[in-house]
């Protein structure tokens, strides 16, 4: 069993002081909120049971990764928001950091992402990228119709159509609605093959489905693994008692923090493969709590890189902040250590043997010392170490954590109501014809 540990103690402070809020009290109504579905957004809980490991639908996933695989040398993966940045994190937090372009560690096609941004640059440049490589290509949108990944979709099917003609469709993946929308009715015309997003599965919480399962199986990724370490912490996490839940413990305490005026999170690593990660959590927060003019506002660093930009403000800044570190504890390649140099002009000698990961560890502590010391409490969610069933248990974590905390703050977790203000105003302004 995965051992992940919440660490309070740098938090414990500010969590003891001032008026007490009964969160065990709060937390069981919520725990039974969300396991009884009798909150807002009850429709959307699809997520709370990850998907059976030996089912169809995962080896369904298999078996066309296998394909992508072995015709492929690049996979375009089309989506924008929760239709791809979980697949984004997992291949990035779980594949060589070099993948693209280290074909010995690759484990599968290049993968790149299209259709989450409306850059005419970045989408030429990507075809100039792949021109002369046999591709494949997973769109993924519910109704086919959001503007980012159709537009990609469409540049993209008119360039596969280009290079394979009648057999560009044998290329073509559609996760998308069982029944309705654009993207179901063309592939059922063209015959794509098709995967469902579920009805009872919103966007950001879709991770662990097809949506964010087939890209990752298809980079080479054992997604079995990581829906057991799913399965291991919706057992570990059904527990409604605050005290033997670090999942609710984090839920309970950030919002603790934020009546006392905290309402900034930064979510900290000191590793770069959690850079994407943490774009995933930043939506999953700010799209399920920024609402109803409430909600902590999620927000990500990348130590110690941003100790060297962002360190200044978080130290001495306005005192609204409060940090949350994901540590891996075997980061791998203790190997790495400094070596003896000459004359030390660099001064480093006092560090000759040490590894790496030491040096970053103790950055790590010092950086939780000074931040402390300068009223900005801490959480460190410890996570043994960086495996496909870890990383499975990671997302669960997030996701429970997510709809407790909303809760918590009585609001809906599983909608989004003011994702659309932006496009009303987009689609005026581009001349889209009205219904």
């Amino acid at each position: 069993m995965s051992h992940f540990q919440l660490d309070t103690k740098a938090a414990d402070k500010w969590l003891n002081e001032g008026e007490q809020t009964d969160w065990a009290l709060e937390v069981k109504r919520a725990h039974e909120t969300v396991h009884n579905g009798t909150g807002r957004g009850s429709d959307f809980l699809g997520w709370v049971e990850p998907l059976d490991v030996d089912g169809e639908i995962v080896q369904n996933v298999l078996a066309a990764a296998k394909r992508i695989r072995a015709n492929s040398d690049v996979l375009l993966v089309i989506g924008i928001g929760g239709s791809y940045a979980g697949a984004r994190a997992g291949i990035e937090m779980l594949t060589h950091a070099f993948r693209n372009q280290f074909a010995a560690e690759r484990q599968g096609p290049e993968v790149y992402f299209i259709g989450h941004n409306l850059s005419a640059t970045y989408i030429t440049q990507l075809f100039q990228l792949i021109e002369g490589k046999d591709v494949s290509v997973n769109v993924i949108s519910k109704s086919g119709t959001t503007t980012e990944p159709a537009l990609a979709f469409r540049l993209v099917r008119d360039w596969m159509v280009n290079k394979y003609g009648v057999k560009a469709g044998e290329r073509i993946y559609a996760t998308t609605d069982e029944k309705k929308g654009a993207l179901r009715t063309l592939s059922d015309s063209e015959g794509y093959t098709t995967f469902v997003i579920p009805d009872d599965v919103g966007g950001r919480y879709s991770v662990l489905t097809p949506v964010g399962l087939l890209p990752m199986a298809a980079a080479g990724i054992d997604i079995e693994a990581m829906l057991r370490g799913a399965h291991e912490a919706k057992e570990v996490y059904s527990n409604g008692n605050l005290a033997e839940n670090s999942c609710y413990q984090y839920a309970a305490y950030r919002n603790d923090l934020y009546r006392k005026g905290k309402g900034i999170e930064l979510l900290v690593s000191y590793d770069p493969r959690f850079i994407t990660f943490a774009e995933w959590w930043k939506q999953l927060f700010g799209e399920s709590e920024g609402k109803e003019h409430k909600g902590i506002y999620p927000a990500s660093v990348q130590f110690t890189t941003d100790l060297h930009s962002m360190g200044q403000y978080i130290q001495e800044g306005p005192r609204h902040l409060f940090e949350t570190v994901l540590w891996v504890d075997e980061a791998g390649h203790d190997e790495l250590k400094v070596p003896h140099q000459e004359g030390d002009l660099d001064g480093l000698n006092y560090l000759t043997g040490k590894s790496v990961n030491f040096v970053n560890q103790q950055a790590m502590l010092g950086t939780l010392e000074a931040h402390q010391d300068g009223e900005v409490p801490n959480f460190v969610l410890h996570i043994p170490e960086l495996t496909a069933h870890n990383v499975g248990h990671l997302f669960y974590f997030f996701e429970k954590a997510c709809a407790i905390s909303g809760y918590l703050l009585d609001v809906n977790p599983f909608d989004q109501p003011g994702v659309e203000a932006y496009k009303k105003n987009m689609f005026r302004l581009l001349g889209k014809p009205s219904k």
